[in-house]
């Protein structure tokens, strides 16, 4: 993807409405000059943990989901919903939280991300990307606006980490979690062979306190969007008081001065920050490690094949 744009759509939305969050989708696209093109292959690649805990919370909302399938669908695509989960698949986490009765009766596919497709990064580092992300001719990054016990948060740029696949997720913790910035290096450099599209982040409800499952609830009342993860992390991260320092995957944009890394250059057609900044988000007091150690790999491992 191109990380070129400078423009992030703030759009209040109060509750989990379909209709409601679809004009907001609708208001935000126009927005960024977002356009799609009949029968477009797209992908919505929404924030999906785990099928057993805090899924409610800790996931992206179902009507969130439903409303930006009916949005694409409108426009004539072609749409498929998938991603990986850190515990079990894709499939069993869209049933436990509600997404796939969400999309009951829309000409949606659901799927699980398989089929890795090898992948080098800029730095060097293979990782595998799951076939339907490879495949898709847009990419509908639907994140979760949470914090995030090891990464201080989480919002569109860490959310593309779902594109790699299965057990290579927690692999790639362990392997470079403790090696100086490779971890958020190589999150950043996934962003360079993943398709366009645009983020549509869901922040009418988000947790803070922890991360990324078991936080507290956070009435943010936001939607937000951008064709730019790096630009909308940024103004995120000003809505929500959070110094722009303390993310190490900013930390990592901003040391490469990637566009859309400084609050300057960013422009705001419906909302600015100021006008829909909360107080009161509170972001982990304490960051866990990264990296996995060998006995948390092993166990998580078996977690996930019990998921399954």
């Amino acid at each position: 993807m191109e990380l070129k744009a400078c423009e992030v759509g703030l759009a209040a939305c109060s509750r989990y409405d379909r209709q409601l969050l679809k004009d907001r989708v609708e208001t935000l696209c126009n927005a960024l000059g977002f356009r799609v093109s009949p029968g477009s292959r797209v992908l919505l690649k929404p924030n999906l943990v785990s099928a057993v805990r805090n899924t409610g919370l800790a996931c992206t909302h179902p009507e969130v989901v439903a409303a930006a399938a009916e949005w694409f669908l409108d426009h004539s695509a072609v749409v498929r919903v998938g991603d990986s989960p850190a515990f079990g698949t894709a499939l069993g986490v869209m049933e436990a939280c509600g997404i796939r009765a969400a999309l009951k009766g829309l000409p949606v596919r659901m799927v699980n991300f398989d089929g890795a497709q090898p992948v080098r990064l800029a730095s060097g580092l293979s990782v595998g990307v799951a076939r339907a992300v490879r495949e898709c001719d847009l990419l509908v990054n639907l994140p979760k606006i949470k914090a995030h016990g090891q990464l201080y948060i989480t919002l569109a740029v860490k959310n593309y980490f779902g594109a790699v696949v299965g057990f290579r997720k927690p692999w790639l913790h362990a392997r470079y979690g403790d090696v100086d910035n490779r971890f958020e290096g190589m999150l950043v450099d996934l962003l360079g062979v993943l398709p366009g599209g645009i983020t549509l982040a869901d922040g009418v409800m988000a947790m803070h306190v922890d991360g990324p499952v078991g936080g507290k609830p956070f009435s943010l009342h936001l939607l937000a969007g951008g064709l730019n993860p790096v630009a909308l992390d940024t103004a995120l991260l000003e809505v929500l008081g959070l110094p722009f320092q303390a993310s190490p995957v900013w930390r990592e944009c901003r040391r490469r001065n990637l566009v859309g890394g400084s609050l300057e250059e960013l422009s705001f057609p419906l909302a600015r920050p100021e006008e829909v900044a909360v107080q009161g988000f509170q972001p982990p007091v304490r960051l866990r490690p990264v990296s996995f150690h060998p006995w948390r790999l092993l166990r998580g491992g078996l977690k996930r094949l019990m998921a399954r």
